[in-house]
């Protein structure tokens, strides 16, 4: 049975700027659909929730099977997607010469293969109902490069360039695609020895949950295909 409320699905929700998106949308009466490999880390952040508008789905996204399967799921077994936002990521940091074969394909499944995947399972429904949005986190590796973040900057790039053509080739329709572009936050994705420096510059996820919110807002006449969020 299909419910009366925005249907937003977030990957790696079980932590950092996934969890803060999650407590922002249920927060402001979406339901929202927890994806995330570990299914602990998703009823944490459950747990945090004001409300009861919420499901919870494991979720390995750089498998285009798993991807296929769960996302049609999600769909029976709530509603169909609103919005997505491709948020979950991972990165390893390390001179080019010293990241290993493993290293470098877990980035490129999950950043940007992984995004490629969730974004084909909802694309097909959206463009047939001609609504939708899609969010796409990326980072601002995806617009410079940095110091022992190439491979992470690679992969980055990379769904810069899938975002941009999804811009060009949705155009004519009413849905919409959103790039954030953020410097470091302070989770748990850096590590604890940055997260216990509390002048490490890093800024909190909850602030740029906000910003992504605010400017990703469905409106009349207008899209801000591209946020970019700096660090001081």
């Amino acid at each position: 049975m299909r419910k009366t409320l925005k249907h937003v699905v977030i990957t790696g929700a079980g932590s950092g700027l996934g969890a803060s998106l999650a407590r922002k949308y249920n927060k402001e009466g979406c339901h929202v659909s927890l994806l995330g490999r570990d299914h602990e880390k998703l009823e944490e952040t459950a747990a945090s929730f004001e409300n009861s508008n919420y499901s919870i789905f494991t979720l390995d996204i750089s498998s285009a099977e798993e991807v296929e399967k769960v996302f049609e799921k999600i769909v029976q077994e709530v509603q169909p997607i609103d919005r997505l936002i491709n948020n979950a990521g991972v990165g390893y940091f390390e001179r080019a010469e010293d990241l290993t074969a493993s290293q470098i394909d877990e980035m490129i499944d999950i950043n940007l293969k992984g995004t490629i995947f969730c974004t084909q399972a909802v694309l097909v429904s959206m463009k047939e109902a001609d609504v939708g949005s899609i969010i796409n986190v990326i980072s601002t590796a995806g617009i410079e490069g940095k110091v022992t973040e190439s491979g992470y900057c690679a992969s980055k790039f990379g769904v810069r360039g899938f975002t941009e053509s999804l811009v060009k080739e949705l155009e004519e329709t009413n849905i919409h695609i959103n790039a954030v572009y953020m410097g470091g936050m302070d989770t748990p994705f850096w590590g604890e020895p940055e997260q216990e420096n509390k002048n490490n510059g890093l800024m909190h996820p909850d602030d740029i949950a906000d910003i992504i919110y605010e400017n990703t807002k469905t409106r009349s006449n207008m899209n801000i295909s591209d946020i970019i969020i700096k660090n001081h």
